[in-house]
């Protein structure tokens, strides 16, 4: 297997962390995706991972039921920072070094976001973990992902979701529904496909960064996708 990207971003959304549970952190799952995060790191790829939060919190949900939406989002910012830990351990069980920086200082559980530092892990193979979104409320992990990919130079966004790639309409809902194998962003942000958030469609674009789509919960597409194969929607500027 031959990788063809020097330098990702892996986008997971915190419900992918479930796995086969109701809520919180599958064990199994989470163990298997370091795997495969271990497999790219031997193949010399490097690796930075964002993770959202919602198998635990989610503060825009909560905000719609009456609480403060920045509190919402603060409480959603350290799900994401109690994520990136269980990944990072999981890392570290199958012997892969791994860093999780926060956009928010808890200097006792990880270490604060600075760029130059954020590439210099990667440039040592460490595997980087960004959490706590970008700080800032109201932006969501779609957007702090698109953030930091474009701030460390990486080659390529992987959105790893439950479903294999990006169709015209909802695949859960229609039968009927098409699955794109490319398409361009500025005709993923007009026909609505919900791709990401619209704020980080539109940072993509317009930093020339190209996203691939594929389901995490396929054993090796990980992988597959990183070494060129055909796996899910690309998603190109």
């Amino acid at each position: 297997m031959t990788p063809i990207y020097k330098r990702i971003l892996l986008k997971l959304s915190g419900e992918a962390l479930m796995g086969d549970e109701d809520f919180g952190i599958d064990p199994k799952f989470i163990g298997r995706v370091a795997d495969e995060i271990r497999t790219l790191n031997e193949l010399g790829v490097e690796v930075a991972v964002v993770i959202g939060g919602g198998n635990i919190f989610r503060g825009a949900g909560l905000a719609q039921g009456g609480m403060d939406r920045v509190t919402g989002d603060h409480i959603g910012m350290l799900a994401t920072v109690i994520n990136s830990l269980a990944m990072q351990d999981a890392l570290e069980r199958v012997g892969v070094y791994a860093r999780v920086m926060s956009a928010v200082k808890i200097n006792q559980v990880c270490e604060d976001y600075i760029r130059r530092r954020a590439v210099r892990h990667l440039q040592k193979r460490r595997i980087v973990i960004f959490a706590a979104g970008t700080g800032n409320p109201f932006f969501t992990t779609d957007t702090a992902a698109t953030l930091r990919a474009v701030e460390v130079g990486a080659d390529v966004m992987l959105k790893a979701t439950k479903v294999d790639g990006v169709y015209d309409k909802d695949p859960m809902k229609f039968d009927d529904a098409v699955r794109y194998d490319s398409l361009r962003i500025s005709d993923a942000i007009d026909q609505r496909l919900g791709v990401m958030d619209a704020t980080a469609m539109v940072m993509c674009r317009e930093n020339n960064l190209d996203l691939q789509v594929f389901n995490l919960n396929n054993p090796g597409d990980l992988i597959r996708v990183v070494c060129g194969e055909s796996v899910g929607t690309r998603v190109n500027c």
